[in-house]
């Protein structure tokens, strides 16, 4: 099955929905008290298109969607942020994205992030690369001491804001607080590495990303592990220097067990 022939389409399809309310939409509601945890009817209203087109083509897949839920049981399912990065969304900005993933008996093998704005599509299919539309991307090869990193810890943990600190002192680190934008630009070589200790997102939020870099030639690993389970929110996302830079030596800051 060539996912990216009835998947793309429909993604692309929510383009016009979502450019006639960027930077105009309000929040219909706050899951938490971060100015991050809001949602606007765009959410609700692509996630319900997109589920609604998938579930007509792809009758045996289920669809899981960060606003209406889903079966995470199933053996198969789509796993949808709708908009990520709303706040951005909400201001103007152009760090969102719309992202989905395929789960097949616990691994990611399809994904897609569309950064709506500048119609780009990237895409990865296991074992089938990673691409910007109909281009294929590839990782950088920079060093860690001369990388751009996103590291997504909760700063309120001492431990946490203590490792973030030492990781500025070995790199630059920048964050837009868009999981699906960083991974583009991971894949694409232009950020070098995502890290994920504590973070604030879930599966949704970086499932899609993380097939995306492997693809693109990274390494994708959970935290103090050889291995990667899409449920373990703990994880490096990086191209092969900066991935043994961390990991390797006896100055890796995630050492591998």
């Amino acid at each position: 099955m060539n996912y990216s022939e009835t998947v793309l389409p429909v993604m692309r399809e929510t383009r016009d929905m979502l450019l006639s309310h960027w930077g105009k939409a309000k929040a219909v509601n706050q899951k938490t008290d971060s100015a991050w945890s809001v949602v606007t009817q765009l959410d609700i209203d692509v996630e319900t298109f997109v589920m609604a087109e998938l579930t007509r083509i792809h009758t045996d897949i289920e669809f899981v969607g960060e606003e209406r839920g889903g079966d995470r049981t199933a053996k198969k399912f789509w796993l949808m942020d709708p908009i990520d990065g709303t706040a951005h969304y909400i201001r103007g900005l152009p760090f969102c994205t719309s992202m989905l993933a395929l789960v097949d008996a616990g691994e990611v093998v399809f994904s897609a992030i569309y950064d709506f704005l500048h119609d780009e599509m990237y895409s990865a299919e296991k074992g089938k690369g990673a691409f910007k539309n109909d281009k294929a991307i590839r990782v950088s090869e920079r060093p860690l001491s001369s990388a751009f990193v996103s590291f997504e810890t909760r700063v309120e943990v001492p431990e946490n804001a203590a490792l973030r600190n030492t990781m500025r002192e070995r790199t630059d680190l920048v964050t837009t607080f868009s999981a699906g934008w960083e991974f583009a630009m991971v894949a694409s070589g232009k950020i070098d590495a995502r890290v994920c200790k504590d973070p604030y997102g879930m599966d949704y939020d970086f499932a899609p990303g993380t097939l995306l870099v492997t693809e693109a030639g990274g390494i994708v690993r959970n935290i103090g592990s050889n291995d990667f389970d899409y449920k373990n929110l703990n994880f490096i996302a990086a191209n092969p220097t900066v991935y043994k830079d961390l990991t390797e030596g006896e100055e890796a800051l995630f050492p591998l067990k």
